[in-house]
């Protein structure tokens, strides 16, 4: 039976009797999966991924405050734990021995905001991190902050938030922090729309407005197998994402070295990344893919 425990003492006790249980074929003694509820099948897809890789899986629920700023929807950022755990009970998806970790900002940050934080430097203030200042520094202290509490071999995170991904990965091999670090591709509705928590505040008409995200990575494709150079590329990607029924406001639209987060330079070919933030109505929505530059 999943083990639902809510402080750190509880915590350390439910990983040692883990690790007292013979390793079992898998890559990995455990696996965790850090999310901040409001669970969806994109959440479902990490944890799926994460019990066949390792013996054991945590799946941690966590609002953090850290990484909301003044204007944010902290108060409003939905929450519902007794729906996750049913999610997470379902369909095999967590068994005997695994952890669902719930804390409160008290359990997480019993001091209050804490003095000493992890800095995402360059890649933090780029993108996410100009519109959102100081986000991925707070993601990255809670994202440490829990794989120290965890211990795992192994963390999952999801590439809708492509450059949280990044960051997690320098800060993983920066600070020499021992776990392997694995992305796991975007889920996508069947329209299209990358699923996400806060979909669930558009109306019918702002949800078909902003399928235009989805249409902007299909149209920079397009153009990249055509052969136009970057800058086109983005122009058309652009156009596709504010058209007549596309977005209310445009945060940015890049396309970016996927590990770095620089934009990519005129002329460039291979492998990049188009990442786009947007808003439709009152929501903040963000999507990225893959766009082979030739």
């Amino acid at each position: 039976m999943t083990r639902l425990v809510t402080d750190t003492a509880a915590l350390a006790g439910a990983l040692t009797a883990q690790d007292d249980v013979p390793a079992g074929g898998h890559p990995h003694r455990r696996a965790v999966v850090m999310t901040m509820g409001a669970l969806h099948a994109g959440h479902l897809a990490l944890v799926r991924r994460a019990r066949e890789l390792a013996d054991h899986v945590v799946v941690t629920i966590f609002v953090n405050p850290l990484q909301f700023g003044p204007t944010e929807d902290l108060a409003r950022y939905p929450r519902d734990l007794e729906g996750d755990l049913a999610l997470l009970s379902g369909d095999g998806l967590l068994g005997e021995g695994d952890v669902v970790f719930a804390p409160t900002p008290a359990v997480m940050y019993p001091s209050g905001d804490p003095v000493v934080r992890v800095t995402a430097g360059r890649i933090g203030e780029v993108l996410e991190g100009a519109f959102r200042p100081g986000h991925l520094d707070g993601v990255l202290t809670v994202v440490l902050k829990l794989m120290h509490l965890t211990r795992p071999g192994v963390a999952l995170f999801g590439q809708k938030d492509a450059q949280q991904l990044a960051a997690v990965r320098r800060m993983v091999r920066d600070l020499d922090v021992p776990l392997e670090v694995v992305g796991v591709p975007i889920v996508r509705d069947s329209d299209g729309l990358a699923l996400s928590s806060r979909n669930a505040y558009l109306t019918a008409d702002e949800r078909r407005r902003a399928l235009s995200l989805s249409g902007s990575l299909a149209a920079a494709r397009a153009a990249a197998d055509e052969g136009v150079a970057p800058d086109g590329v983005l122009a058309e990607a652009v156009a596709a994402l504010t058209g007549p029924d596309g977005v209310d406001a445009v945060d940015y639209a890049a396309l970016v070295d996927p590990s770095s987060f620089e934009a990519v330079e005129h002329g460039a070919t291979g492998e990049a990344l188009l990442v786009l933030a947007a808003r439709v109505g009152g929501t903040r929505l963000i999507d990225n893919g893959e766009v082979m530059l030739r």
